[in-house]
């Protein structure tokens, strides 16, 4: 049989409920008490001993991350390249897949807290009071990759110029008529921020935003094709160009277009968002925003065992940073120019 909480307790001649505080860390744990027990953990080997070494330590060498939905080809790459330089660093991640549930937000942050991460990263977007409350509070370095208004390290691009830049390719391209498919406004990065810079293009260029070629989605595969199918079905052939809020949402949509019997970028040339390894998968190849993903993911974990360092020394606190790295349009062939054409392209 194998050692268990009640014979650390007997060996340290403490109750269990006080090994269990010193493994949790909990209030009002003497330093002779920690000892007691630190000591009859080591003299039964007791399993898992990573937690008297890191009870020792104060450090676990885990990063809990958060990622808002694992299938999405953008957001598994970023975890990906954390991963990879997390690894090479002697960290190991946590991961937890939430599916744009924030309630599910504030149960692993709390979670992370609970097994004592040394750091969190957090991909996830959307805000409610909970969330807030406890990243204002907490004393655990993390890394969030939005701009969610509140003073806290980040990484990010300026998803507002990548939605600005995305409009105006198009325009310049010779589109009058731009549907958009964004994400959710909830998302205070990648959703609004995308569609506000899709409004500042058309407004700057003279164009006239009309709402009924604009829906809002999830940033998944099967809500691009649902949406166009909507446009393609409620709004005519009155547009044509479409810009996606990612590059899943994208496919989607031109996956629904050719269903529908139309050509891109014939009939329809469509923008995605992200650079994912789908946008060159897909034919024709999607002209695209590219993120720096390799960067993403190098500057998140530089930038939290900083953080780290510093929690650990706090005289040596440095300001919060905030990093915003460079997007990059990547033109293929699923747009094109049709400067001079006169009228819709779809009838």
């Amino acid at each position: 049989m194998g050692v268990k909480i009640k014979d650390v307790a007997r060996v340290a001649g403490v109750s269990v409920t006080s090994v269990s505080r010193v493994l949790n860390k909990g209030e009002h744990v003497s330093e002779k008490l920690e000892k007691k027990v630190l000591r009859a953990i080591e003299e039964l080997n007791y399993s898992p001993s990573l937690i008297a070494k890191s009870l020792k330590r104060n450090k676990t060498n885990l990063i809990g991350v958060i990622i808002p939905d694992i299938t999405s080809h953008f957001q598994a790459t970023i975890l990906s390249s954390i991963e990879e330089t997390a690894g090479k660093k002697g960290y190991n991640l946590l991961v937890s897949n939430i599916v744009e549930d924030t309630e599910k937000v504030v149960k692993y942050l709390n979670v992370f807290q609970d097994m004592r991460v040394d750091g969190i990263v957090l991909m996830h977007a959307k805000m409610n009071d909970d969330i807030r409350h406890f990243l204002t509070k907490t004393q655990i370095p993390l890394v969030v990759h939005a701009d969610l208004g509140m003073n806290l390290p980040t990484v990010i691009i300026d998803d507002y110029k990548a939605g600005y830049d995305a409009t105006s390719y198009l325009i310049q391209e010779g589109h009058q008529r731009i549907a958009m498919i964004a994400g959710d406004m909830r998302d205070l990065s990648a959703g609004r921020k995308r569609y506000e810079g899709y409004l500042a293009a058309c407004k700057d260029h003279g164009l006239t935003v009309d709402e009924s070629i604009i829906r809002f989605g999830d940033y998944k595969l099967a809500t691009g094709y649902k949406l166009m199918n909507e446009l393609l079905t409620e709004a005519g052939g009155s547009f044509t160009s479409v810009f996606a809020a990612s590059d899943d949402m994208a496919v989607g949509a031109m996956n629904c277009i050719q269903d529908h019997q139309l050509h891109i970028p014939g009939d329809i040339s469509v923008m995605g968002f992200d650079g994912s390894q789908i946008a060159d998968v897909v034919r024709p190849r999607l002209t695209t925003i590219k993120q720096p993903v390799d960067q993403i993911g190098q500057m998140t974990i530089d930038l939290l065992l900083n953080l780290i360092e510093q929690s650990a020394a706090p005289s040596s606190l440095q300001p919060m940073r905030k990093v915003i790295l460079a997007h990059e349009l990547i033109a293929k062939g699923s747009c094109r120019n049709i400067s001079g054409k006169i009228g819709p392209l779809i009838q």
